[in-house]
């Protein structure tokens, strides 16, 4: 299946995305892809209507880290503001809230309707965000390594630092593609899930405006700022799948469990011999992602 690219003008700025169609739309009606209504609707007398896929980083990294899954299940996936490709101004809002509020326009403006979210650490964030605050986008949820931003969280070294004005930039702005490169393969399980071509996509995209939307990210937003969301989560109704990596521990699997609680209907599965980056290191995860996406 091909994965195309789109940029599209929202109301504050230039985004970037990728789109793939949903493998019934695939089979029938070649070359359209997700990037148009119909194809992401996909409503015909054969195939029913079924819910777009739209795909949200974490940090550092950006829409390409969803390839795999999206060459799979069709669908959408974001360089959210500030990252990728997609615009890296300083007016624009890199809060939680900022970010969900892009994810929203790109919504209306591909008129997708109802969608799928999936997000990974701090897309899985912004995906509670967008669903709390805007319940009438969200019909099922993914949500793959949360952070646990409740009550009690404590956030780790490099974030203490990042929050920390003037520290945060000097620091920010010493990291060199050796370090990046050293960050992202500790978190996986297998240090060859990130190969030098996955590096140095993350390292061309790594620019000071991907550096300032990071540090206003940590600095706008509250350890129990998933806490807050918990009144407005509690009355969703949608599904949702949360995925950690058997491999990162009592933590990991602690902060989904955590995260799950929030929302009515939810289930928490662990991802064995996995870390950080369940569906790039165990392939076998982008099958399961796709099962619950499919699930009537």
């Amino acid at each position: 299946m091909s994965v195309e690219e789109h940029t599209v003008v929202l109301a504050s700025a230039t985004a970037f995305y990728l789109s793939a169609p949903a493998p019934e739309a695939a089979s029938d009606a070649p070359g359209q892809d997700v990037g148009a209504p119909d194809a992401a609707h996909g409503a015909t007398a054969s195939h029913p209507a079924r819910l777009t896929p739209v795909f949200l980083h974490g940090v550092p990294t950006s829409a390409d880290i969803w390839a795999p899954v999206l060459e799979r299940t069709g669908g959408i996936a974001l360089d959210l503001p500030g990252f990728g490709r997609s615009d890296k101004g300083g007016h624009l809002d890199y809060s939680v809230h900022g970010l969900a509020g892009a994810t929203a326009e790109l919504i209306d403006e591909l008129e997708l309707g109802a969608v799928a979210l999936i997000g990974h650490e701090w897309g899985a964030v912004i995906a509670l965000e967008l669903a709390a605050s805007r319940p009438e986008h969200v019909s099922r949820v993914v949500l793959i390594d949360p952070l646990a931003l409740l009550g009690g969280y404590t956030w780790p070294l490099p974030a203490r630092v990042w929050r920390t004005p003037g520290v945060g930039e000097l620091a920010m702005g010493s990291i060199t593609r050796r370090l990046l490169a050293r960050s992202l393969r500790h978190r996986a399980a297998n240090p060859r899930t990130w190969s030098e071509a996955r590096v140095d996509t993350a390292w061309e995209q790594f620019d000071q405006g991907t550096q300032r939307a990071i540090l206003r990210l940590h600095r706008t937003t509250s350890p129990d700022h998933l806490a807050q969301l918990a009144p407005f989560l509690a009355e969703t109704d949608f599904g949702a799948l949360v995925l950690y990596g058997g491999r990162d521990g009592a933590s990991a699997r602690e902060a989904a469990q955590r995260v799950a609680g929030l929302l009515t209907h939810a289930t928490v599965q662990e991802v064995p011999g996995a870390r950080h980056w369940p569906w790039l290191e165990h392939p076998e995860t982008v099958e399961t992602i796709a099962a619950f996406l499919e699930t009537p």
